[in-house]
């Protein structure tokens, strides 16, 4: 035990004296946000919108709940 304690110590003594050696990159510039990809409405978003007066809740598979917005029920409706 004591053989697989220092070889463990030793591999990490090791990783800690590469990662101060190893030089700092310097950061990627970020070009600035183009005017062009502001998020505009589609009529395909506005078709996926839920109803007025419906909840609207989306489940994993993409389902929206048929109930009422505000709903007192615990457990959705899906359709």
């Amino acid at each position: 035990m004591d053989n697989l304690r220092a070889m463990r110590e030793a591999k990490y003594a090791a990783a800690q004296k590469r990662g101060a050696e190893a030089p700092t990159r310097p950061k990627a510039p970020v070009a600035p946000p183009l005017a062009s990809t502001v998020k505009r409405a589609t009529p395909a978003a506005d078709a996926a919108a839920p109803a007025e007066g419906l909840c609207g809740h989306r489940n994993m598979s993409g389902r929206t709940c048929t109930r009422e917005q505000g709903h007192p029920q615990k457990s959705h409706r899906y359709s």
